[in-house]
């Protein structure tokens, strides 16, 4: 996937950027994007996987942002690189947690002490983490307002991103760790709660969009909650419906977003309000689109219809809460084929739409992976088995550490899961009936999901960003008020608290009390220092002061000489004597001493200095 519709991207975009600036670093940051995918994937360590799993949220920062004079964009890149990273560094956290119990990174160590990461009391933590990064990285609820933001960047970028790319980042992770961490009530109700919330709002949103790259944004949404309950379900068949829809969901929305990139630049528009009778001028790109939107609602006999098959059947045999599963799961794909219908429709049906440019299908590069990859889901539904033999089986395989046979073939029979894909089909019929005859009915609900849902979500991620600002810019000022004084004062009170706590802790309070303080002269000069620098500390006279200073100090020099640390009290007089030279040169520009601090200040800096005093010559 990342390679082959890489590939057709690079082909496309090739057409699609041509009129634009700085194309090669376009290129060149969109060919990282691709390999830093291929590194997630192939990396058997998990700190090699973070690293690769933070280079395309960097990566997507930087395409996103392409158009970065629009307002907009920059605010949508910022946005995603703030989820996304966030995400990965509580991944990282995960990582770190769990790796600490088998006391390594490995995946093949991790396998072979799965059972006892289940059993640590660090699994539900780590669990927890790991699956929040997932979740931000595949725009899982309520992490999923980015991904429809995110297409400010160039349409290549949005085909790639949502096909094959970043966003299936988080559902690869989850394939990847389901045999360690899956099969616990945690992962199936944790996960499957998010998917099944997910795939539903993300189908809920999409049909009252009006930009045909937002409703392909919000039914990626829907198809990534899909992908993500299939892993929380945990079974053999919920797995193998997972990776053949990871197909059909790339060929079918990698292709829609191509038309949507092509629709726009012939056109000059991608607002549904605009648009219509386009078959007229584009039969090609018609074609095109109905095949892919014929997979996107999941009918024969394109791929889509298969993996919708397996996908209810999955849900009707999952373990946890298959009701409400199965419940939402018609209801979204309901909405699936409403939206399936009424992009054909209002795009290339209906009246002539007030187009800004008179559209033409010139260009051929435009057209080539938009064809390729319906065409693909074409053959592949009618001889599924391809598919099936060759990656789905390997894949399942995989993941279940078992060799599993797949058979996949296009009709099933009459069966409960034909009558649901027919009661989806005709909910869905009708739905688009109604949406199409009563304008007003898409109106109200577009209100209802502007006042309660998208503005919501949008505005509590600025006020999260807003508050944390705050918080570090106070706080920040707390800490960096620009008085050296405290700087130097909280430095001695840190300072001194970890060297009686470190006297404590390696000798609990017994101290070694047999001081050395002879000959008589050793102790009469440490008497003159301490009276010396005491008295330096009260005196009203600047001379005093000085002379107190210099007495000290060269008091402390004697003291080297005694300890035959000669190098030590030559450089103590040379300072010493400099010092008082200084001091006595600028004497008579000094400022006479005042009494500025309070009294409270002064009994603060008394009982501080013997403190960190006094823990200097115990631990000495």
């Amino acid at each position: 996937l990342i390679t082959g519709i890489g590939t057709l991207v690079f082909l496309y975009a090739s057409a699609y950027m041509r009129s634009y600036e700085g194309t090669d670093k376009f290129y060149f940051q969109l060919f990282l994007f691709g390999g830093a995918m291929l590194g997630l994937v192939l990396s058997a360590n998990l700190i090699q996987l973070f690293v690769f799993w933070e280079l395309p949220s960097f990566l997507s920062f930087l395409l996103i942002s392409f158009f970065h004079k629009k307002e907009m964009a920059r605010k949508a890149a910022f946005q995603s690189l703030i989820i996304t990273a966030f995400g990965g560094l509580l991944l990282l956290t995960g990582v770190l947690l769990l790796g600490s119990v088998v006391d390594s990174y490995s995946v093949v160590d991790w396998l072979e002490g799965a059972q006892t990461i289940k059993n640590s009391g660090l699994y539900l933590p780590g669990l927890l983490l790991i699956l929040a990064g997932a979740f931000t990285k595949s725009a899982q609820f309520p992490f999923h307002f980015w991904l429809p933001s995110a297409m400010q960047a160039p349409t290549p970028v949005s085909a790639y991103l949502h096909s094959a790319t970043m966003v299936k980042a988080g559902v690869f992770l989850l394939a990847l760790l389901s045999p360690i961490l899956g099969g616990t009530i945690e992962w199936t109700y944790i996960i499957t709660l998010v998917g099944v919330t997910t795939m539903f709002l993300g189908a809920y949103f999409s049909i009252t969009q009006t930009d045909l790259k937002a409703i392909l944004a919000y039914t990626t949404i829907s198809s990534l909650g899909i992908l993500v309950l299939l892993i929380g379900i945990d079974t053999t068949l919920s797995i193998k419906a997972a990776m053949l829809f990871l197909f059909v969901h790339a060929f079918y929305k990698a292709a829609l977003f191509m038309v949507a990139g092509f629709i726009d630049k012939k056109t000059g528009t991608r607002e549904l309000s605009k648009l219509g009778g386009l078959y007229k001028h584009m039969p090609i790109t018609f074609v095109i689109s109905i095949l892919a939107l014929l997979s996107m609602a999941g009918l024969p006999p394109t791929l889509g219809f298969l993996g919708k098959e397996l996908i209810y059947e999955a849900k009707i045999d999952s373990p946890g809460i298959a009701s409400l599963v199965l419940i939402l799961g018609v209801a979204a794909n309901t909405l699936m084929v409403a939206v399936s219908m009424y992009f054909m429709f209002k795009v290339f049906l209906g009246k002539e739409g007030a187009y800004p440019k008179q559209p033409n299908e010139k260009g051929f590069l435009y057209l080539l992976g938009p064809g390729v990859l319906p065409l693909l889901s074409l053959l592949l539904g009618l001889s599924p088995a391809v598919l099936g033999d060759e990656l789905v089986e390997p894949a399942l395989s995989s993941i279940r550490k078992e060799m599993i046979d797949v058979e996949l073939k296009l009709w099933h029979g009459f069966n409960d899961v034909f009558l649901l894909s027919m009661l989806t089909v005709m909910l869905g019929m009708i739905f688009f009936i109604v949406a199409l005859n009563k304008k007003q009915f898409l109106v109200k609900w577009r209100l209802i999901n502007e006042r309660i849902f998208t503005i919501k979500f949008t505005n509590i991620f600025y006020q999260l960003l807003d508050g944390f600002l705050n918080f570090s810019e106070r706080n920040t000022k707390r800490l960096q008020h620009g008085y050296h004084r405290f700087y130097i004062l909280t430095v001695i009170l840190f300072t001194s608290a970890l060297l009686w706590f470190e006297i404590y802790v390696t000798r609990n309070w017994v101290l070694d009390t047999q001081f050395s303080l002879t000959p008589l002269y050793v102790s009469g000069l440490v008497v003159i220092i301490s009276c010396a620098a005491f008295y330096a500390a009260i005196a009203h006279s600047r001379i005093a002061t000085i002379i107190s200073m210099g007495v000290s100090g060269y008091g402390i020099s004697l003291i080297y000489l005694y300890f035959s640390a000669v190098d030590l009290a030559i450089t103590q007089i040379l300072v010493e004597t400099l010092v008082v030279v200084m001091f006595v040169l600028v004497l008579g520009r000094l400022p006479f001493f005042e009494t500025l601090s309070n009294k409270l200040t002064r009994v603060r800096d008394f009982i501080i200095s013997p403190i960190f005093g006094s823990a200097m010559t115990v631990l000495a």
